[in-house]
């Protein structure tokens, strides 16, 4: 059954896990709402070598591999789209990777951009919200705002592969960490080998 679903990518280092997680979405028949913090588009071009233009939303499914139909790319300040809107039922959202500026935003529930937007309303409507983190050393302030989100009924799931499935690439560590969010959504997968298997 086709499911909706609101991923935000932002600048945290990382960017192929979200790039990732829409693609598997998408392949499963789920609608991803795609929203794209204006950092995410040079973390594509330096950490993804992509030659794409910052704001050129169309060129999405194209960089991503995916089928057009399969997501919509939002403006950032676009209120108007569906996913601003607590009538818009979604099955839940996923901010990968999350920059800490992000997740602060979130936790002391700002909206200053459609994506915190968004995140706010999956919290008030009691949806699944998963955030990952991508950073590395975290202070104190990290610490707390993500146990605010968490509290709030957020997911916290860093981005923090595990090596007990013998990742032989670089693709292995990131469809593990692609794989456990999955798990978080309850959508299956086959992206790693599970402990025991």
């Amino acid at each position: 059954m086709s499911k909706e679903f609101v991923v935000g990518i932002t600048g945290a280092s990382g960017g192929i896990y979200g790039v990732r997680l829409v693609q598997e979405l998408a392949a499963a028949g789920h609608l991803v709402h795609l929203l794209l913090t204006n950092a995410s588009w040079q973390v594509f071009r330096e950490e993804l070598q992509w030659n794409i233009t910052a704001g050129d939303r169309s060129s999405i499914p194209i960089w991503f591999k995916v089928d057009p139909a399969s997501v919509q790319v939002h403006d950032m300040h676009d209120y108007r789209a569906p996913v601003a809107s607590g009538s818009h039922h979604t099955d839940g959202m996923v901010i990968i990777p999350c920059s800490m500026g992000t997740l602060s935003a979130i936790a002391h529930g700002a909206s200053d951009n459609l994506l915190e937007r968004a995140a706010d309303t999956a919290l008030k409507e009691g949806r699944t919200l998963v955030v990952v983190p991508r950073e590395t050393p975290m202070n104190a302030i990290h610490l707390r705002n993500m146990l605010m989100l968490a509290e709030a009924g957020a997911r916290i799931l860093p981005a923090m592969p595990g090596f007990y499935h013998l990742p032989q690439t670089i693709d292995d560590l990131v469809d593990f960490v692609v794989g456990k969010v999955l798990d978080a959504l309850r959508i299956d997968h086959n992206l790693f080998r599970r402990w025991g298997e």
